[in-house]
């Protein structure tokens, strides 16, 4: 079944930096768009990034210029690099995956990998 495993998370600085991995399985990631989400406690999950079948990327306003998006098709993994990092950037971070841009998220979600941002 369609399975995500979020890793890398973990407590950083102001400033700092962290690169997230989700490693997907159960559905043919190469055709997917694949996205990062994250959910900040009392908050609803938000969409923080994309990644589209032919490598374009797409990021919120509040992260644009500070996170990278990329895929390894082969390795059906999707990873977040994260710069510059906020306080406002603590939350839970998942990854899921879409058939079309209008498509529903196809996976249940996994259990997302927690950053702090905290001195």
């Amino acid at each position: 079944q369609v399975q995500f495993v979020e890793s890398g998370g973990g407590l950083v600085q102001p400033g700092g930096s962290l690169n997230l991995s989700c490693r997907a399985s159960g559905f043919r990631f190469s055709q997917f768009i694949i996205d990062w989400y994250r959910q900040a406690p009392g908050k609803q999950r938000e969409l923080v990034a994309s990644i589209a079948v032919r490598g374009s990327t797409d990021y919120a306003d509040s992260v644009k210029g500070r996170f990278t998006i990329s895929r390894d098709n082969a390795k059906m993994t999707v990873y977040l690099q994260m710069h510059s990092l906020k306080p406002e950037d603590t939350a839970v971070y998942y990854c899921n995956a879409r058939y079309t841009s209008t498509s529903p998220n196809i996976g249940v979600w996994g259990q997302g990998t927690p950053v702090t941002v905290s001195s």
